[in-house]
């Protein structure tokens, strides 16, 4: 399951490896990719999935420079270890929350 965080919740969710989707409820593409992360999230053990609206979380999207969305960033223990923008399928998505 994708956990949905705000700003006050983030830094403490920030534990291990953890897969942030920062999004809008109104993005076509981050409705394609929502479910995409809801089944990863069930497959992949060892990773923490979160969601964060930016809409309404506006100061941590300007933290993080997310001038676009879908934006999907991979943490490991609070560390930014890759980034990437837009819808990937489940495969590509996968391989790239691997590293």
């Amino acid at each position: 399951m994708v956990l949905e965080i705000n700003e006050d919740e983030f830094d403490e969710k920030m534990q291990g490896k953890c897969v942030v989707d920062f999004f809008t409820p109104w993005c076509g593409p981050c409705k394609m990719l929502a479910p995409v992360l809801d089944e990863l999230s069930e497959e992949m053990e060892g990773v923490s999935f979160f969601k964060v609206n930016v809409d309404e979380n506006v100061e941590i999207g300007s933290d993080f420079d997310i001038l676009n969305i879908p934006t999907l960033i991979v943490f490991q223990d609070g560390e930014i270890v890759s980034r990437t923008t837009g819808f990937m399928n489940k495969e590509k998505l996968k391989t790239f929350i691997n590293g």
